[in-house]
């Protein structure tokens, strides 16, 4: 049965059999180790039933390739299809709902504080410019990436030089020390 399986994963347009084939043929390995431990009948039940989902969804993948990832409603099936456009975590949707309740919080906490403290508009002084532009600070910034990188490089190439890349090569299986060998 798994070399049938395996050639009718070839019915899959091939970008999806090369994503998916592997996973899919892992999970029908599972399938089948699960169904071994059962009758004949359950067995054979199992492979009609692997059999005609997997020649469902070749169909409904050669639609979506030629129709569009929305236009292949007519074979859908109420179990969710693997697409590679839509993976995320299935907590990230309540994360995000966690987060957009703190923000709006946030804010609703910052306007009863504005709310709270009088408004007072005392003379302030005119405002002189700030003579700091983007260009110096890229420049530090290039400048400090630069200086760790040599300093990256010096401690390598010292270590290098130390003969630390030695201990790689170092069995001590072979009890050997200092080139003799010890005896027991």
């Amino acid at each position: 049965m798994l070399a049938i399986y395996r050639s009718l994963l070839y019915l899959y347009p091939s970008g999806y059999r090369d994503e998916y084939g592997e996973e899919m043929m892992s999970v029908f390995y599972e399938v089948q180790a699960e169904m071994g431990k059962k009758g004949s009948m359950s067995r054979v039940v199992a492979c009609v039933r692997e059999a005609g989902g997997l020649l469902r969804g070749a169909l409904r993948e050669h639609a979506r390739s030629i129709v569009g990832p929305h236009g292949s409603s007519m074979f859908s099936s109420r179990r969710l299809a693997m697409r590679s456009e839509f993976r995320f975590p299935k907590a990230t949707v309540t994360l995000m709902a966690i987060i957009l309740g703190a923000v709006i919080m946030a804010i609703d906490k910052a306007r009863s504080i504005q709310a709270s403290v009088p408004y007072a508009n005392p003379r302030v002084a005119p405002i002189q410019p700030v003579q700091f532009t983007v260009l110096p600070s890229l420049l530090l910034t290039l400048v400090a990436a630069c200086v760790s990188g040599g300093i990256g490089w010096a401690i390598l190439f010292a270590l290098q030089r130390s003969g630390v890349h030695r201990f790689s090569k170092l069995d001590p299986s072979q009890g050997q020390r200092s080139g003799t060998k010890l005896s027991a």
